[in-house]
């Protein structure tokens, strides 16, 4: 039995009438009175009387178009579903991130891709950096989003799409915390506060890639404050000064937080595998990040597709 058989019964059995069936598939009627015919003949029972008159079914058609309808439903249902996953409007896409893309740019690049494909699961996965770097070729995520600049394992593609401006966290009492802005070359001197490697290593080597970018080398405290945002920083007396940005460490009546300048930013960088990673969904997902407006106050990268020299 073949499904365009069925669908031939089908329009007959509906029609009851083999012309105004034939017209409906776009068929001759000679051609589809013989596949009729050759299904009678392969289920060994006729399916519909025929007169000169009327068309009718029999009690084996009834029976077949009740279960006909329900095979044909599901198979056009799974031709859909095929077609959505083809064209990147169904499926899953696994997106791991370092926890420095966890305040601001996960949530925008979800609400974005949510807006564009609603019908593709998105699971967002939080990892340290050393998991993060070997979960891609492992199969364990999609995509990876991360912090700083980071190395391409072999197969890997890696694009820089976004940045942050950092800022610095200083005390009212800094000699410099009433100015507009600060040069990280005018704190080389004052002790910086940075976090663990152990505890935030993406956040920390991607400080320390701006720093040396810059051509700063301040002496350095850990910090005990074991949160990412480091809100109480300033209570560490070993402590003067921290760099962040406005997504990690929200503004406190205990510190000030000025722009650097010249403006120094924290990069974020995309990784996929392509040989992985080949499904219409994600290849859709990594579009989006590579396309899709930064977050209000970021800025653009090299390999974002809408970034333009400054």
């Amino acid at each position: 039995m073949e499904l365009r058989q069925l669908e031939a019964f089908v329009a007959v059995a509906t029609e009851l009438h083999f012309g105004r069936a034939a017209q409906k598939l776009h068929m001759s009627q000679p051609t589809l009175s013989d596949m009729v015919r050759r299904l009678e003949r392969e289920l060994g029972t006729p399916l519909l009387t025929r007169t000169t008159r009327r068309v009718a079914l029999t009690e084996a058609g009834v029976e077949l178009l009740n279960r006909a309808d329900a095979i044909l439903e599901d198979v056009r249902g799974a031709a859909a579903a095929v077609r959505r996953i083809v064209g990147g409007d169904a499926g899953t896409v696994r997106l791991g991130i370092t926890p420095p893309v966890a305040p601001a740019l996960a949530p925008h690049l979800v609400a974005a891709f949510g807006a564009e494909a609603p019908n593709v699961e998105l699971t967002v996965r939080r990892m340290w950096l050393p998991d993060l770097q070997t979960a891609i070729p492992d199969g364990k995520v999609d995509v990876a989003i991360t912090s700083g600049l980071v190395d391409e394992p072999p197969g890997i593609i890696g694009e820089v799409f976004c940045a942050e401006p950092l800022v610095v966290a200083l005390r009212p009492e800094h000699p410099l915390a009433q100015q507009d802005s600060v040069n990280l070359s005018d704190l080389e001197g004052e002790v910086l506060g940075v976090h663990s490697d152990d505890l935030f290593p993406a956040w920390s080597m991607g400080i320390r890639q701006v720093l040396d970018a810059a051509g700063v080398a301040p002496p350095t405290a850990e910090l005990i404050d074991t949160d990412l945002s480091a809100g109480r920083w300033w209570a560490q007396a070993d402590v003067d000064w921290i760099v962040t940005t406005h997504s990690v460490t929200r503004s406190a009546e205990a510190y000030r937080m000025l722009p650097t300048s010249p403006a120094q930013y924290m990069p974020y960088t995309l990784q996929w595998c392509p040989i992985r990673a080949a499904t219409a969904a994600i290849g859709r997902f990594v579009q989006l990040v590579l396309s899709a407006d930064v977050p209000d106050g970021w800025i653009t990268q090299p390999d974002h597709l809408q970034y333009a020299e400054p």
